[in-house]
């Protein structure tokens, strides 16, 4: 049986990726219990030897607000142990392919929307950058020493099992009665269901290479804020949102994928948004 890793597995994301690989065949392991610790420890990369085919990196720091508040603490979560995990396949499991969860927040303020993955990364929060260091690592050990990476520029991903950023937050504050939001509403994010991230993630997986390919995971589609805020408003009948007009620190207006290298691949995103938002909102429901 083909056998994979998983770390941050028993985080948001990783918990569908594993999912994802055992549907596909895959024995699984998971490294970390969440993907907001930092799990890589030298025992635990020390389990990891050259049967496992393949490594996905979903651990390390998931917040731009955590980054802007304490940049220091989320960069070592996310940049050295990745290092280390990357240090580890050099030198203990070479024929290990990588990959790396990596974010539309390495463009930082795009000027080209829909984002290609051509365009130069240059990300205006301490997240996007330690996203962008964790790239540049990959591209060192592919051209010094030959590891076999791929990376996936995720953009907006939600769905069950998400307790935090817009989509929680939303639910939250409809059930309280509170309708003021940050922002003007009309910044567009590029929304994906995180099943078809996670699939994403395992059609990627087999284009790693020394040369390190990027792919951006979104739907192709920007969605302005208040249009799915004011679905979960509607769908929990809890008013009318209001948006102050007050940005964030490290928030872009636009984030919108260009999926077309994706699509290469024969990907494509499955689940509608409005169908998965009305999905997430009954999830919520369910927990409260």
């Amino acid at each position: 049986m083909k056998s994979a890793v998983v770390t941050g597995g028993a985080g948001f994301i990783g918990e569908y990726v594993v999912r994802a690989l055992e549907g596909a065949g895959y024995h699984v392991g998971v490294v970390g219990s969440s993907s907001r610790t930092d799990p890589l420890t030298a025992e635990r990369l020390a389990a990891i030897d050259d049967g496992c085919e393949l490594i996905v990196h979903c651990a390390g720091g998931s917040s731009v607000g955590a980054s802007v508040a304490q940049p220091s603490a989320e960069h070592a979560k996310s940049v050295p142990p990745f290092a280390a995990l990357l240090d580890h396949v050099q030198r203990r499991s070479p024929h290990t392919r990588v990959v790396l969860l990596s974010s539309a927040a390495v463009y930082g303020a795009a000027a080209q929307v829909p984002t290609p993955e051509t365009l130069a990364p240059s990300p205006v929060s301490p997240y996007g950058a330690h996203k962008l260091e964790c790239e540049q690592l990959c591209t060192s050990y592919g051209r010094s020493h030959g590891v076999a990476s791929v990376i996936v520029r995720l953009f907006s991903v939600y769905g069950p099992g998400l307790r935090k950023q817009l989509l929680w937050d939303a639910c939250v504050k409809a059930r309280s009665g509170d309708v003021t939001f940050g922002g003007t509403g009309d910044e567009e994010r590029d929304w994906l269901h995180v099943r078809d991230a996670a699939n994403l993630l395992l059609v990627a997986s087999q284009q790693a290479s020394a040369d390190v390919p990027i792919f951006n995971g979104g739907s192709g589609r920007g969605v302005r804020v208040r249009d799915v805020v004011g679905q979960i408003y509607r769908d929990l009948r809890a008013g009318t949102p209001v948006f102050t007009g007050q940005t964030r620190a490290g928030d872009p207006q636009r984030y919108v994928a260009d999926i077309t290298s994706a699509r290469s691949l024969g990907w494509e995103p499955q689940i509608d948004r409005e169908a998965g938002i009305a999905d997430y909102v009954r999830w919520f429901q369910e927990q409260t």
